[in-house]
């Protein structure tokens, strides 16, 4: 490795061509250029291609893509597909880990690694990984440019396709760059595919994810897919999320979006879903307006929280995505603006994918190769036409709902946070917190949710996901609970919080809503913000009452709602209810030292309301029509 700046000068001039160099020695930043030179120096690259903002360079890199075979051209101009190995479909958490000094505690539910054992094991790993390959330098910014909310990002990469992604999804950060002046402050992030067979990375079994937070650098290898190796996605929210812990901020996983309320009044929510759970549709929702769907920085600003979406992309799980539910996103992937579909089936250069609502061919091409109706792979399982974490990758700006706010820089107002996850048999579909504190510890904090096909494992179990945030804390669970808690707490105007359920199911396994009644969800919670409509006060928070949902159902979606649905929906099931505390309050005891004493109160008046409740009326299942009328 190069130990002086001499060293990296020379580095440099023996590595890169005169115009790359040019392009980077132009930003005039040692910290730039000693990060270049060090990955140059691990990962032996045969050359090195500096990506700036201009439009030649981004179309250099989409070609790039096709040429080295990490992309096909589809049917549709400007539209390719993208194929991860069969057994590289998903985040890879046990291989997630973070570096840390020994006597470092994070908690028990943190992966970690001693951080000298893990560098030297991540650079012998990556040592010579991109021999005979491309070197691809990105500058990109997380956040709307010249913004308080900016955070400049470094992406070393050998993969086309996760620089082309990137592309699409976040904003242009080489001029960005320019504008620091020398300074230190940015993310950087080191990928490296590994070798190559057929198209994807063959050595799986030594795939590592890897975090410094020392240093707030990401190293992957032997990994091609999207959640492991484009940076400014998951890894970079967890190097955000020690950021926002020293400086008084929050970095989430949650979507933005506009929802048009009354005479076309705009209130800002934001959400926090575990993947596959709504997520992206509920920012999408009919008549509302995205800002995005996956990333978000909070900050208080002048004594109002304010939002920015950290993307300017959308990286969406595409099953089930079908023209009567997801118009604005069918519409984006039918026409010729830039897309790009991974893991799907592709036959006579058309994608399909599962649940796409149209009938699918018998035979194509898909993620694990040539594939026909009944494959099955080694272990004898069937191989479906597409995966089911299959995606799409689409910049914003192709969205006709897209909102203004997008590249504010100041961010937008938010009026409502809503958490919500997989739940099939205890959460009512909509309900509001009392206040703050009670909505940061019964809702955030104690999300729970069924695990899906975006993380490796077994899928359908019930899991813990503090604020839909798990998978990414780089903070204990204390310390990550008291900033949430402390955030809004002297604020004179706090977001509302909220909690919903889409996936509540009857006796049967039938779910009780259909995919469109989110709309309705989120028009109550815009009424309840904005104008103060009654609800109705239950122990857990407050709930719609029956004829507001009644006027909904018909303005919004055109449908009657029973008294018997709402009766179905809206119950409050104690039993199950006072177990989901129990399961919560086992893994805070038991994982977080630390945890502020004001979740524990919470849960203990929670508790204490649900079985006074159960006394006063003699039932563990109460419906909705017993509880008052609150403001």
């Amino acid at each position: 490795m190069p130990t002086n700046q001499q060293d990296t000068a020379e580095l440099l001039r023996h590595s890169m061509s005169p115009k790359q160099l040019e392009k980077l020695e132009a930003l005039a930043n040692p910290h730039i250029t000693d990060f270049v030179a060090h990955a140059i120096a691990l990962c032996k690259p045969a050359d090195v291609f500096v990506c700036t903002d201009d439009s030649a360079d981004m179309a250099r890199i989409r070609a790039m893509a096709v040429e080295f075979g990490e992309e096909r051209t589809l049917s549709i101009e400007n539209h390719t597909v993208h194929y991860d190995g069969y057994h590289d479909q998903a985040r890879d958490k046990p291989h997630t880990k973070y570096l840390v000094e020994a006597g470092s505690n994070l908690g028990k539910t943190i992966n970690t690694i001693d951080r000298e054992e893990g560098l030297a094991e991540i650079q012998g790993i990556m040592n010579g990984i991109m021999a005979d390959k491309t070197m691809i330098v990105r500058f990109l910014t997380l956040g709307p440019a010249q913004s308080i909310f900016s955070i400049p990002c470094v992406q070393i990469t050998d993969s086309a396709y996760v620089a082309h992604s990137e592309s699409l999804l976040y904003r242009p950060g080489y001029e960005e760059c320019r504008r620091m002046e020398g300074q230190s402050g940015f993310f950087r992030f080191l990928h490296g595919a590994g070798l190559i067979e057929g198209g994807v990375s063959r050595d799986v079994e030594n795939r590592r994810v890897y975090i410094d937070l020392e240093n707030e650098i990401v190293y992957t290898t032997n990994t091609q897919y999207a959640g492991n190796t484009i940076g400014l996605k998951k890894l970079a929210l967890r190097l955000a999320i020690r950021k926002a812990d020293r400086e008084g901020w929050l970095a989430e996983h949650m979507f933005l979006m506009a929802a048009v309320g009354p005479n076309a009044r705009t209130t800002y929510l934001s959400g926090a879903f575990p993947s596959a759970c709504g997520k992206t549709s509920t920012s999408m929702t009919r008549g509302n307006r995205i800002v995005g769907d996956d990333l978000a920085y909070l900050r208080v600003i002048d004594n109002e929280v304010r939002a920015v979406n950290v993307e300017s992309g959308i990286f969406g799980i595409i099953e089930n995505v079908n023209e009567q539910d997801d118009p604005v996103i069918w519409d984006v992937l039918h026409d010729n603006g830039e897309v790009i579909f991974s893991n799907v089936l592709v036959n006579k250069g058309r994608p399909y994918w599962l649940g796409m609502g149209i009938e699918t061919p018998k035979s194509g091409t898909n993620h694990s190769g040539d594939w026909h109706e009944g494959k099955t792979d080694e272990n004898g399982n069937q191989i479906p036409l597409a995966h089911k974490n299959a995606r799409y990758t689409v910049p914003l700006r192709n969205l006709a709902n897209l909102d203004d706010a997008l590249d504010d820089p100041a961010g937008a107002p938010l009026s409502g946070i809503i958490y919500g996850g997989r739940d099939g048999d205890t959460w009512v579909p909509v309900c509001e917190s009392f206040d703050w504190a009670h909505g940061v510890t019964t809702m955030g904090a104690s999300l729970e949710s069924k695990t899906t096909a975006a993380t490796l494992g077994q899928r359908g179990v019930r899991t813990f996901n503090i604020m839909s945030n798990m998978d990414f804390l780089s903070l204990s669970l204390g310390r990550y609970l008291h900033n949430h808690l402390a955030f809004g707490k002297d604020l004179p105007s706090r977001p509302r919080i909220f909690a919903v359920n889409y996936f509540l199911e009857d006796d049967a396994g039938n779910f009780l809503n259909g995919k469109l009644d989110k709309l309705v969800w989120i028009q109550w919670m815009e009424r309840r913000i904005r104008d103060g409509i009654v609800a109705l006060k239950t122990p857990v928070g407050l709930i719609p009452k029956y004829d507001d949902l009644s006027y909904l159902f018909d303005q919004y979606l055109s449908k009657p709602y029973s008294k018997q649905d709402y009766e179905a929906q809206f119950s409050i099931r104690i039993p199950a209810l006072l177990d989901k505390l129990d399961r919560v309050e086992s893994i805070y005891r038991k994982n977080a030292p630390g945890t502020p004493d004001e979740l524990y109160e919470q849960f203990a008046a929670q508790r204490s309301r649900l079985e006074q409740a159960r006394k006063d009326h003699g039932a563990n299942v109460l419906s909705p029509f017993v509880f008052p009328e609150t403001k």
